[in-house]
């Protein structure tokens, strides 16, 4: 019964463990929106993935991958390199509130 209870507060509120600060995502995301398009919907000439609606823990966990070279994108990496965590988190939030 606690794992159920504690698995159970866990959904209800993983998506405000890595909700950061929206607005500032808002900001950050500017520089997206070349590859990825306004609302997160990708872009195939780009080879741009739609990244609206993901997971903020998803997207979280893709950006850290993109700066530390566990995933390769040439393209992307000069956008992020330079970003914190707390960008990456901010942006997480954003992100993951697009439809």
């Amino acid at each position: 019964m606690k794992l159920l209870a504690t698995t159970t507060l866990l959904v209800l509120f993983s998506s405000s463990v890595f909700a950061q600060d929206a607005a500032k995502g808002a900001q950050l995301f500017a520089t997206c929106v070349q590859c990825h398009g306004d609302q997160g919907h990708g872009d195939p000439a780009q080879q741009a993935p739609r990244i609206a609606g993901q997971h903020d823990w998803y997207l979280l966990s893709s950006l850290i991958a993109f700066k530390k070279g566990e995933r390769q994108n040439p393209k992307m990496l000069p956008f992020i390199k330079n970003l914190t965590e707390k960008d990456f988190k901010d942006l997480a939030a954003y992100i993951s509130g697009l439809n």
